[in-house]
């Protein structure tokens, strides 16, 4: 398991791989322009060769962009779902010119309206964006399920995938915060592998390509996405140190977004602390095989 941190891009593009460094992080994600508006953020060819090259020397394995918040494919609304298409279209472009291992997007809102006409419109939308671009996935990430937020659950995303014709390049970004709040009880080992076998089912495993480690600020089924610092939350050391040793989670980038001590982010002490809490998890289930 890569363990890594959301980090970032102030300053240039390749200050992303120092940041990452200076914490201690195995794997690092990063926004390809700014959370909160629609102009992209260019970035020169210069900044992204210093990238690559920063990547290769480091101990940094792998690299996964966030796509930025206000996308939304999912909405009626002309002028915003042009918007969102372009801005996906952006990050995956950015994603294919940095070996991105996927680009993170939240599937989008119905904003009132049925899931079904919704959720053509996201899939139509990805279509034509892994028409436009070469290599980089998109990975859907699942919600924690308030409002009318789309993949809350994995049948949900699951049909997503299916109406957007099951591409290769179509996967998924499991959020442990997310799974909570949504419903998905994965505060002990025998929960967490009930609760993947059912995203084996309905999803498939091999689409798995990146997991959000965050705790929770609310409990289980409350539909909002509250996340707090490792282990501080509703998981706790058991639901985190679970979720950071399930075996079928093995060599995936496992990125932090917690608020941080300071409000800043993850910073090296929680690196460390996700590091810890997977060793406890670890030898936990190795205790369990053997007494079997």
């Amino acid at each position: 398991m890569l363990v890594g941190a959301h980090v970032s891009i102030s300053g240039g593009l390749p200050t992303a791989v120092e940041r990452g460094v200076e914490r201690g992080c195995d794997a690092i994600q990063i926004m390809h322009q700014s959370p909160r508006a629609w102009r992209p953020q260019n970035h020169s060819d210069e900044q992204i060769d210093q990238f690559r090259e920063l990547m290769a020397a480091s101990r940094l394995e792998a690299v996964a962009v966030h796509a930025v918040y206000l996308i939304n494919c999912a909405s009626k609304d002309r002028t915003i779902r042009h918007k969102s298409i372009a801005a996906l279209l952006h990050a995956v472009s950015l994603g294919d010119a940095i070996g991105a291992a996927g680009v993170v997007l939240h599937p989008g809102s119905s904003v009132g309206e049925a899931h079904g006409p919704s959720l053509g419109r996201v899939a139509a939308a990805l279509g034509h964006v892994i028409g436009e671009t070469e290599r980089c996935p998109v990975l859907l990430e699942d919600t924690a399920g308030a409002g009318n937020t789309l993949g809350r659950s994995f049948a949900e995303l699951g049909d997503l995938i299916d109406r957007a014709g099951g591409h290769e390049r179509l996967g998924l970004c499991l959020d442990c915060c997310h799974l909570l709040a949504s419903g998905y009880d994965i505060r002990d080992d025998e929960r967490l592998e009930s609760v993947i076998d059912e995203c084996e089912a309905e999803v498939g495993l091999d689409r798995l390509r990146c997991l959000h480690v965050n705790d929770s600020q609310v409990p289980l089924g409350s539909n909002v996405d509250r996340h707090a610092n490792l282990p501080d939350g509703e998981l706790g050391k058991r639901g985190l140190s679970a979720f950071l040793s399930e075996p079928r989670f093995e060599g995936l980038p496992a990125l932090l977004e917690v608020p941080g001590p300071e409000g800043r982010g993850p910073d090296e002490g929680q690196i460390e602390t996700a590091r810890a809490l997977r060793r406890q998890g670890l030898r936990r289930r190795a205790r369990r095989g053997a007494r079997r």
